[in-house]
């Protein structure tokens, strides 16, 4: 039996460090709040926490985008194609069929959406006879997912179809009009590549015009809370030389003073532009303006020197 497509305590075994709800197929249940508070946020400011954890392997920016300023953002239903082979084909059909699924592969994993999923598939930049959607399956994206759509290392057809398609996005590689032919998947919910990206079952999608990060579903909360410190901290900062209280070189350093740190929590209660930054934890910066060497030591990584 094949073990790698869609088995459920698989992918609870590959997001183990995701501790909250599940869906049903075991993938991480990234909360919508999330969702909706990244789509309010910069690329750059969201891969900076990723890369600080040792994440460098998350971002991939050589694709082309059905609707050029769209943002993306949604959980990741990840497969993996590879050449055709008979034996390996004659196999997968059989499991497939032995699990209900029907039609071809790419169809299985699109029958498999649920509301603000994006699907994530390695065709192994197969762009003739690797089309992995077009009109139709990306009609059927939109009416599972609402709001989500695909990211595809591989072919699309059917484009005038597709563009008229609205709150759809398709990162994709190259467009032909050859179906999907000559190729298998060989994973479903398990790691894949796109390019020079990894993602996971469950990671949050997150593409711009600059291109496609994918969010580590248990890393989602520290890169949020991170950007807002650096939101909360802009606003204060701009304030006090507008005000002339701190001098650049002060608002620019790594680590604040105590005196700057206790002001802009005082700032950020008192004004209206700090509603949603009051419950940041700014202890280990506090640490840091005391001389604690590892909050120190943490606060300088943010800096990538």
């Amino acid at each position: 039996m094949m073990t790698n497509l869609n088995e459920r305590e698989q992918v609870i075994g590959l997001t183990r460090q995701w501790s909250q709800e599940r869906f049903e197929d075991g993938r991480p249940r990234v909360p919508d709040k999330y969702l909706e508070i990244l789509r309010g946020m910069t690329l750059e400011e969201v891969w900076l926490p990723l890369y600080i954890k040792g994440y460098h392997f998350q971002f991939e920016g050589d694709l082309k985008r059905l609707h050029p300023a769209q943002k993306m953002v949604g959980r990741a239903v990840t497969c993996t194609f590879v050449p055709a082979r008979p034996d390996l084909c004659e196999t997968v059909k059989e499991y497939g069929t032995g699990r209900g699924w029907n039609g071809t592969c790419n169809q299985w994993v699109i029958d498999s959406l649920t509301k603000g999923d994006v699907v994530v598939a390695d065709m192994y930049d197969k762009v003739y006879n690797g089309t992995f959607i077009g009109g139709n399956l990306t009609t059927a994206i939109k009416a599972r997912t609402k709001n989500g759509g695909a990211v595809i290392w591989g072919g699309i057809r059917d484009v005038e179809q597709m563009r008229e398609i609205e709150d759809i996005q398709v990162c994709y590689r190259g467009i032909d009009p050859t179906p999907i032919r000559e190729c298998v998947m060989t994973g479903f919910n398990g790691p894949t590549r796109i390019g020079k990206a990894v993602c996971m079952p469950g990671d949050v999608v997150f593409a711009t015009e600059s291109g496609v990060l994918f969010i580590p579903s248990h890393m989602v909360e520290t890169v949020i809370n991170e950007a807002n410190k650096s939101h909360a901290k802009d606003i204060f900062g701009f304030e006090m030389l507008k005000k002339k209280i701190y001098t650049t070189a002060q608002v620019d350093s790594t680590i604040w003073s105590m005196d700057m740190l206790e002001n802009m929590e005082k700032f950020l209660e008192e004004d209206e532009r700090g509603e949603k930054y009051r419950s940041l934890d700014w202890n280990l910066e506090k640490l840091a303006a005391n001389g604690d060497p590892a909050a120190e030591k943490e606060i300088m990584k943010r800096c990538l020197e």
